[in-house]
C-alpha cells in the first residue's frame, strides 16, 4: 500500500479518517538531535534506520491531511531533567497553529513536574508522552506521584513507552507500570508499541485495568523481521479491540506511513476491527468529531 492509496482504503471501510495517537512534532533543535541519533543507528536502535519523512513541519502536516488523518498527537518526550517545560511551551504553540493536532505535553521525574503538569491539564492539554527507555526513569519514581495523581483525576491520556523494545533500558518492562497501576488504577495509559516485546504482559494489564490501552506503533511491520510479535497475541488483540489505538511513529519511520495500515490489515481481524483501531477508539477517547 502507498500513501496515495490510504484515502481509497478508508472509503472502502466507510471511515471519515484516521486518529493517530503516536505522531511526533518537536522543536527544530530537538528533532535535529533525534534524527541525528537515528542516522547514527544509536545503541537503542542497533541497526540502520533511514527516516522516510525528513521534511518540514508544514510538509508533514500536509501529508497527514492528504491521508485523512483527522487528529494526531504531536509528541515530544523529556529525556532529562529541566527540558520538559521548554518542550511543553513549543508544543503549546504548535497546537495553536495546527488545530487538528492533539495538544501534547511531556514530563520527567523532577520536583517541577508537580507544578507544570496540573497547569497544562487546566489549560487544556489533550495527551502526554513519557519515555521510560530514553529518559531512563522508572514509572514508579516517587517524584511522579503527584503527576500520576493529577493525571488520574483529570482522565488525561498518557502515551507511555514502557516496553523493552527496540532495546531494554534500566526501567523498561511491565513491573514498574504494574506498581503504578496498583496505586492509580484509573490512569488512562496508552502503552506504546503494544509494549513490545513484553506484549502479553502489557495485555495482561489491559485485561486487569479498564482504562489501559495499547497503540499499534511499528507493530507487525516488515522492518522488524527479526523481532516478531509473540505467539498468541493476535487473538488477544481481537478480544481487546475497543482498547487498541492506531499509532505510527510518523515521521521517524523507515518505511511509508501506509505500510502500518497494511501490516494491521493483513492480520485478518476484519473490517470492524480495522474501523475501531483506525478511527473509532481514538475518536471516542479524544472526542473527535468527523
Amino acid at each position: 500500500m502507498r500513501d496515495e492509496d490510504v484515502a481509497a482504503y478508508l472509503d472502502a471501510l466507510g471511515l471519515p479518517g484516521i486518529v493517530d495517537v503516536h505522531v511526533h512534532f518537536m522543536a527544530p533543535q530537538v528533532l535535529k538531535k533525534v534524527w541525528a541519533y537515528f542516522d547514527a543507528a544509536g545503541p537503542l536502535l542497533g541497526r540502520p534506520w533511514p527516516i522516510t519523512y525528513r521534511w518540514s513541519d508544514e510538509e508533514r502536516v500536509e501529508r497527514l491531511r492528504s491521508m485523512r488523518v483527522k487528529a494526531f498527537g504531536a509528541l515530544s518526550y523529556a529525556h532529562k531533567a529541566g527540558v520538559a517545560e521548554f518542550m511543553n511551551d513549543w508544543n503549546r504553540d504548535f497546537a495553536r497553529q495546527v488545530p487538528d493536532s492533539l495538544w501534547s505535553g511531556t514530563f520527567y521525574p523532577e520536583p517541577e513536574a508537580a507544578g507544570y503538569v496540573p497547569e497544562l491539564i487546566e489549560a487544556g492539554v489533550r495527551v502526554f508522552k513519557a519515555h521510560l527507555q530514553v529518559g531512563e526513569f522508572a514509572a514508579d519514581d516517587p517524584l511522579l506521584d503527584p503527576v500520576w495523581t493529577e493525571l488520574e483525576a483529570s482522565g488525561t491520556p498518557i502515551v507511555l513507552h514502557a516496553g523493552s523494545g527496540p532495546a531494554p533500558g534500566p526501567h523498561t518492562g511491565p513491573a514498574g507500570v504494574a506498581a503504578v497501576l496498583e496505586r492509580y488504577p484509573r490512569l488512562k495509559l496508552i502503552i506504546a508499541h503494544l509494549g513490545m516485546p513484553e506484549v502479553h504482559e502489557f495485555l495482561d494489564l489491559a485485561e486487569r485495568y479498564d482504562e489501559i490501552r495499547l497503540d499499534t506503533t511499528m507493530t507487525f511491520v516488515d522492518f522488524f523481521t527479526d523481532r516478531q510479535i509473540p505467539d498468541g497475541v493476535v487473538p488477544r488483540l481481537d478480544a481487546l479491540r475497543d482498547r487498541i489505538l492506531f499509532g505510527t511513529d510518523f515521521p521517524n519511520i523507515p518505511y511509508a506511513y501506509a505500510h502500518q495500515i497494511e501490516a494491521l490489515d493483513r492480520l485478518g481481524l476484519g473490517d470492524d476491527w480495522m474501523r475501531a483501531v483506525l478511527w473509532g477508539n481514538g475518536a471516542d477517547l479524544f472526542d473527535i468529531d468527523p
